[in-house]
């Protein structure tokens, strides 16, 4: 999809000459097939040189601001940073470093919330390596009566905090002797256990990623501080990067992605529903796309009442979640009678339209619905969406918002957190 000019784009900023529009061109083609090649040579070259780089930096930017999915599916939070500590870090292990404490500690930060909990519960229930109907239950307060998270989950999602907080705290701060082998330890056992339940979207190669680089930085450096980065300079972006965006992400979630915020896997996620009326969903087929409509796909392999129960399992994991909980008081603000609606994740269009998710649900928000209406016409109520976002940091509700693809914002509105907390994932409004 990426390198396929015609199909379509989120650009930064729309209006932009040669970077902006909806469909991707042939210079987005060139640049991330260029991308793809210096990635290829850098990864075959004995030592990568500073011109490569330089040249992932400055082309991987670019396509940021032309196709932000882009620099998003790259993980560039993560990796475009420390590229940018390769080329202009005197020590670019302390730059690395800081880089790997940063996303452990945001990523235990994000999680002191009522939602992780919910996600450790679904997460065990849903490994193939826990398939003890009896671990699976003991995750539930009363199952199949009460599916709310159950204590064990509850401190079992406390105990995962308290590991991503303190790795950082253990491999910044007491660098070596006991408390560096206690510190790789915890990092086993983290990843470990993440990659054993294997969750849904989670990239399994990011987490062993992030195992190798404990033991390339932290393990066989240990005399090496973040302190000793070499570039005043260097050090005020990594700041900004690495403490200023995450916290801004946090407070604003509205603003930015919960990647360059460093939310990972948190249960604070931006979230949406498209609804399509009949079978308005066809004109999805003015776009170009490398896939049909989901149902076309699964029909190929599987009888309709096995699809519709496939697609059904992404509705259940969202409903599982606190934000999902939201759904069945915002649905009938939305539309009358979802009978005559297909139900269809924000995940699967994004996926659809633009080749790709991650579980953003800034990828398939308005500026994607907007993308979507430009090409496909949809008449009034014919397509319906609610977009739910994620909970500031310090604040107590999740905003939403309902929207028509050809008549815009129908309404705004909060949901009390704690009203989700006491509901049940299947839970009819009322």
């Amino acid at each position: 999809m990426r390198q396929r000019p015609g199909t379509t784009k989120l650009a930064l900023y729309p209006k932009l000459p040669m970077l902006g529009g909806i469909h991707r061109t042939w210079l987005d083609a060139v640049m991330y097939l260029a991308l793809c090649g210096v990635l290829v040579l850098a990864l075959i070259s004995p030592y990568p040189a500073r011109s490569q780089l330089i040249a992932v930096l400055v082309l991987l930017a670019l396509l940021g601001i032309s196709d932000r999915t882009i620099f998003l599916a790259f993980r560039s939070e993560h990796y475009w940073t420390t590229c940018l500590v390769f080329v202009f870090a005197g020590n670019w292990i302390a730059g690395a470093k800081a880089v790997q404490l940063a996303l452990w500690f945001f990523a235990g930060f994000s999680k002191l919330n009522h939602h992780f909990p919910a996600v450790v519960c679904v997460m065990t229930s849903n490994s193939p390596f826990t398939r003890m109907a009896w671990l699976r239950k003991l995750m539930y307060r009363s199952y199949p009566d009460d599916l709310r998270p159950a204590r064990s989950a509850e401190i079992m999602a406390h105990a995962g905090t308290a590991l991503e907080l303190g790795i950082p705290m253990l491999l910044a701060f007491a660098p070596s002797g006991w408390p560096l082998v206690l510190g790789m330890c915890l990092v086993l056992m983290l990843h470990s256990f993440i990659t054993s339940n294997v969750p849904m979207g989670v990239p399994i190669e990011w987490n062993a990623m992030v195992v190798y680089g404990a033991f390339a930085l932290f393990w066989a450096h240990p005399d090496v501080s973040v302190l000793q980065l070499g570039n005043p300079l260097l050090a005020v972006v990594l700041v900004l990067l690495l403490v200023a965006v995450p916290l801004l992400g946090n407070l604003f979630p509205h603003r930015m992605s919960f990647l360059l915020a460093m939310r990972y896997y948190a249960g604070n996620w931006a979230c949406g529903v498209w609804l399509f009326r009949g079978e308005s969903y066809r004109k999805l087929e003015k776009i170009k796309t490398s896939a049909p409509w989901v149902y076309d796909q699964l029909d190929r392999f599987y009888d309709r009442a096995t699809a519709v129960g496939l697609v059904g399992k992404v509705m259940a994991f969202r409903l599982m979640h606190l934000h999902g909980r939201a759904l069945p008081l915002l649905i009938p603000k939305a539309v009358d009678r979802l009978e005559d609606y297909e139900y269809l994740d924000g995940e699967v269009v994004a996926g659809l339209v633009l080749g790709w998710n991650f579980g953003d649900g800034h990828l398939h928000d308005e500026r994607l619905l907007r993308v979507v209406q430009a090409q496909c016409a949809f008449e009034p109520g014919e397509l319906r969406c609610i977009f739910v976002e994620s909970q500031p940091l310090g604040q107590a509700t999740l905003a939403y918002r309902i929207c028509d693809a050809a008549s815009g914002e129908l309404e705004r509105g909060q949901v009390q957190v704690s009203d989700l907390r006491a509901r049940q994932p299947w839970a009819a409004s009322v």
